[in-house]
């Protein structure tokens, strides 16, 4: 009797991922395939396997008993494959390269212009980048440190806090020019005003009214407002179409110093109390002299922002 082929890891990357979804259509999207691929293939590796694994109907998919004790089982062996194959590749770069996982805004605007004197100062170590907003598993994705904005307390890391965030008005020079005058906080009425829309666990990224409040003014109404997703959009918006925003003031300091924004007013509301940016490393690297050297570095360059 000859034994049961087991399905690819491709075939099982698609099966965990409608057993995840329960709704092929969105494990398609994950996958790369089109919905209907992904029911011809789950339907191969129930005929590998000899066994149902979803029950169907016109509106829903699920997991019958045999599918939840094959979708358990694929899930923990994909992992164990993906945290298997970043020790690998950790392996085979060897100990000259340290690997970074931080956000495109603070790549852009804060490490990169400093990575001259990174590599001046440690000639012996790389700096390798994943540059993503996505949160990364150390083992799984191959990273070393991450460079995050939040809270520093991730189960099984440590954390140092680089510094802290103040959020600050900022226009064009053009508008400070040519548009209606910005004599004073008041003035900003007569201008359209844009915000980073961030929440996250009870925390609310600094808003117009809460500059408002800071610069004296109550009773702000904020209707005419407009938020959107990340700073950078914020900046565009400042720059492009002629709006007041508030900025993150440790992520424009290149805009400022080159002339594209202009910084209003002298006050400034800072970020809740323990929402910073912070290098995070796993609890077992906290003796690695390439983290360390990193973070002396870093530390020392926050110093002196």
């Amino acid at each position: 009797m000859h034994p049961r082929l087991l399905p690819g890891t491709r075939a099982l990357r698609t099966f965990e991922a409608a057993g995840r979804h329960l709704n092929f259509t969105r494990a398609a999207e994950e996958v790369g395939l089109t919905p209907a691929a992904v029911s011809h293939q789950i339907k191969e590796i129930e005929e590998q396997l000899g066994v149902v694994l979803f029950t169907r109907t016109s509106r829903s998919i699920r997991l019958t008993p045999a599918g939840a004790v094959w979708f358990e089982a694929t899930a923990d062996a994909l992992d164990t494959l993906r945290r298997a194959a970043g020790r690998a590749r950790r392996m085979a770069r060897g100990a000259a390269t340290l690997q970074l996982s931080t956000s495109a805004r603070f790549a852009t605007n804060w490490l990169l212009p400093r990575l001259p004197q990174f590599r001046a100062a440690n000639p012996g170590l790389e700096l390798g980048f994943d540059i993503s907003d996505a949160l990364r598993d150390f083992d799984a994705d191959d990273i070393d440190v991450a460079i995050r904005f939040g809270n520093g307390q991730d189960p099984g890391t440590r954390s140092q806090r680089l510094f802290d965030t103040v959020i600050v008005p900022v226009c064009s020079p053009r508008l400070l020019a040519s548009g209606p005058p910005l004599a004073t906080p008041r003035d900003l009425s007569q201008h359209t005003l844009c915000y980073v829309d961030w929440k996250t666990d009870g925390m609310v990224w600094p808003n117009w009214p809460m500059w408002m409040a800071a610069a004296g003014i109550e009773g702000f109404d904020d209707s005419r407002c407009i938020g959107f997703a990340d700073s950078s959009d914020v900046v565009r918006a400042v720059t492009e179409s002629g709006m007041v925003g508030l900025a993150d003031l440790d992520m424009i300091g290149a805009d400022l110093a080159q002339g594209r924004l202009v910084r209003l007013f002298d006050i400034g509301v800072p970020m809740a109390a323990g929402y910073a940016y912070h290098l995070v490393y796993p609890e077992g690297s906290a003796n690695d002299p390439r983290i360390l050297a990193f973070q002396d570095w870093l530390l020392g360059q926050a110093s002196r922002t």
